[in-house]
């Protein structure tokens, strides 16, 4: 009896105080999500959206600074075709007829031709005049290089077109064509100063003439000396290469520039 009575108690004791027990319970059940709450910052749900951002900004920042990067590669490709083409000479067909110009020294078409050459390189190789010093006798004037026509005339006073480029420039040179392995002959007595391969003219020789006149070959070959050798005029020089890249549509040909204290002169008006 005496433990029913103690369970008939509290019976009685849950039953008068339900409300206050789920009061309670509702109580800390709304403390408990309070809490959570308020240890959950608002920074936490905005973090994501800021890691958003940030990441999007960096892909623009990528993007802005490839697109700089292409825009100043263009650029400076532009630069280097532009400075390059200030280096080329100016080449145009010329408005009068071309006139086939022979020198004096025309070689024997024989079949011990390359031979001779051969032989003649060797003993013009080591050419050595009496006195150090040269002397260009403009009376006597220039000999033709090369056989074959003028197709570049030389033009300081105004531009022409250059084909291969299609620009117009001015050309401080004449261009005579020839085919690869025509022999080039000196122009006048003269001594080597610089041979030099650059991509406008291929490989170059410059000598000198004397009285301040320079005597420039381009698009040479097979060149036997170094600077220092002294040539005299006719002696052979080399041979006609293959064309550069600046002059594929005008083909084979001997680039030849005169200059005169430093000055471009129209090589035509000395040629005999």
């Amino acid at each position: 009896m005496t433990m029913d009575g103690d369970n008939m108690r509290r019976g009685n004791f849950f039953r008068r105080h339900q409300y206050k027990i789920a009061a309670v319970c509702i109580a800390a059940a709304i403390l408990a999500v309070a809490g959570t709450y308020m240890l959950t910052p608002k920074e936490t749900e905005e973090t994501p959206k800021r890691q958003t951002a940030v990441l999007e900004e960096k892909e623009s920042v990528k993007k802005e600074v490839a697109q700089q990067k292409k825009e100043k590669t263009k650029k400076d490709e532009k630069t280097e075709v532009a400075e390059k083409s200030k280096k080329v000479s100016t080449i145009v067909y010329p408005k009068r007829e071309d006139v086939i110009r022979t020198s004096d020294y025309d070689l024997a078409a024989t079949q011990d031709g390359s031979d001779a050459a051969q032989e003649e390189t060797v003993e013009t190789s080591s050419i050595q005049p009496a006195a150090t010093g040269v002397h260009f006798n403009q009376e006597a004037g220039l000999l033709w290089p090369v056989d074959g026509p003028v197709i570049l005339d030389y033009s300081m006073d105004q531009t022409i077109y250059f084909a291969t480029l299609d620009q117009y420039k001015y050309n401080p040179a004449v261009i005579i064509s020839g085919n690869v392995n025509d022999q080039v002959r000196a122009a006048a007595n003269g001594k080597i100063t610089d041979i030099s391969t650059n991509e406008v003219t291929g490989c170059t020789v410059t000598m000198d003439l004397g009285d301040g006149y320079t005597a420039i070959y381009g698009q040479l070959k097979e060149v036997p000396y170094e600077a220092g050798a002294y040539l005299e005029a006719g002696n052979s020089l080399g041979f006609v290469s293959e064309p550069t890249k600046y002059y594929s549509v005008e083909g084979s040909n001997l680039y030849f520039a005169l200059e005169k204290d430093g000055v471009p002169v129209d090589p035509v008006e000395f040629f005999q």
